[in-house]
């Protein structure tokens, strides 16, 4: 088994804080409602100190979001891939939720062109393991800090095809944007046939009924070229981790 196929914990050894609490939580999870919120609170709080620490790195990084299953000879895996490694050779960190199909195919293509390959994982029910392609990973327990911690060490998000999770991060982002709780922030979506239909509705439901204004539609910059997606990316340079390559 290799180091990324631990749980990432063994890289992190628990700090004394952790080690208290973790001593303690028998004795806090007793029953009562207070003690009980109060052991998440902390243990929330810890996670994102891990996170902190993990992200410290020296150079921006973008992250790309996309289903976990497309298999390796899937035009959308494609397209990550080489998403992935356009990111590399202009000098971006790629960071994905470390997974297989869309995720993988943009860690392999930062790995392939020398790239730093970053994993953001999550605990689910049906454990993901992380891909092959990753130089470091961090397994989360919860999505509300993970998604923070993609949010705050970001340049840009990439959007490829995906589920219901990648259309979570699509609109949280815009989401942000729109309310003015975040920065303009680059998000390219791409994949213009697998989108096409939600850019429909988008102009031709919510636009026309008021719900958006037309203009938030530029808040998604959508293509098909890689090429465009990097310049785009380079042309807004107001993501939270400041300075382009």
């Amino acid at each position: 088994m290799s180091d990324l196929e631990r749980d990432d914990r063994d890289a992190y050894p628990p700090s004394l804080l952790e080690q208290v609490i973790g001593a303690e939580a028998e004795f806090l999870a007793g029953g009562h409602g207070h003690e009980e919120n109060t052991v998440s609170a902390v243990r929330i709080f810890l996670e994102f100190l891990r996170g902190f620490e993990f992200f410290t790195i020296n150079r921006p990084m973008v992250t790309v979001f996309g289903s976990a299953r497309f298999g390796e000879d899937h035009e959308h895996y494609q397209l990550a891939r080489s998403m992935g490694r356009a990111l590399a050779e202009n000098g971006y960190a790629v960071m994905t939720g470390g997974g297989p199909g869309i995720m993988e195919a943009a860690n392999r293509g930062c790995k392939e062109a020398g790239g730093l390959s970053i994993g953001a994982n999550i605990h689910l029910p049906h454990e993901q393991k992380p891909n092959p392609y990753l130089d470091r990973v961090m397994t989360f327990e919860h999505f509300f800090v993970r998604k923070v911690m993609m949010v705050k060490y970001s340049r840009a998000f990439v959007i490829m095809p995906g589920g219901f999770g990648t259309l979570d991060e699509l609109f949280e982002a815009i989401t942000l944007i729109q309310t003015g709780k975040m920065a303009s922030f680059p998000v390219v979506v791409m994949g213009s046939h697998y989108w096409r239909p939600l850019m429909l509705f988008f102009r031709d439901t919510l636009v026309a009924n008021g719900t958006i204004l037309p203009e938030d539609l530029d808040y998604i910059y959508l293509t098909d070229v890689v090429d465009d997606a990097i310049a785009y990316i380079k042309a807004h340079p107001h993501g939270a981790n400041g300075s382009t390559p």
